[in-house]
């Protein structure tokens, strides 16, 4: 078994527990102890599952909930330390699929991953034309070569790959950006396409896949050929 949990938990000791637990049944986890690295975390490294407490200082669970849902569909398991029915409606409205309240057996806690990670389906690949992108792999090719990417130029093209033909606006791009380089701006934005242009085009001065929807921002054609 080699799926990688992200524990988010500002508790070191419960985390400790969870940790040692999820790794004893086989998974590679990793743990962070605030929001912000937490959303750090997950947009840098992509684990297939997240556990994550509500409670947290700075950025808040549930915020990183709803930021992170707003960018994937990885599975989420919050865990609070309050029982009432309106904070757990939250929880869920929030994006998590699933959630424990404190204090839980970590028993419980390894089971609740485990179920959740068996009906994950995979995340699919998409294909425009000769380009294919595979997020689950994390890989992009033309004409079956690989093409190499960094995590911002695969966290566009991937956001792009998902709506062929919807135009995105430099400001919606930079929101799957956001965390994956040190120079987060619009400007970046450009950049990245700039640089995929040369990695996936045929002739980049004459783009096929991506293409400038001026003065709106940029569009993935879906009769690219």
């Amino acid at each position: 078994m080699d799926h990688q949990v992200l524990i988010a938990e500002d508790d070191p000791r419960q985390a400790e527990v969870a940790r040692r637990y999820l790794v004893a049944a086989g998974y590679q986890v990793a743990v962070v102890h605030d929001g912000a690295a937490a959303l750090r975390h997950a947009r840098s490294r992509r684990p297939d599952l997240i556990v994550l407490d509500v409670m947290m200082p700075g950025v808040d669970g549930l915020t990183v909930c709803r930021k992170l849902r707003g960018e994937s569909d990885v599975p989420i398991l919050v865990l609070t330390a309050r029982a009432a029915e309106d904070d757990l409606v939250t929880g869920l409205d929030a994006g998590a699929d699933d959630y424990l309240t404190k204090p839980y057996s970590p028993r419980e806690l390894t089971a609740r991953v485990r179920t959740l990670l068996r009906r994950t389906t995979p995340r699919p690949s998409y294909a425009i034309g000769r380009l294919a992108v595979d997020p689950r792999t994390h890989r992009v090719t033309v004409d079956g070569r690989e093409i190499e990417c960094t995590a911002g130029e695969f966290a566009i093209l991937a956001a792009m790959a998902r709506e062929p033909d919807r135009v995105f606006s430099r400001a919606q791009l930079l929101t799957y950006t956001r965390g994956l380089d040190r120079s987060s701006n619009e400007r970046s934005v450009d950049v990245h396409v700039l640089n995929l242009r040369r990695k996936i085009e045929p002739d980049p001065g004459n783009p096929v896949y991506l293409r400038t929807v001026y003065g709106v921002g940029y569009r993935l054609s879906s009769d690219a050929s």
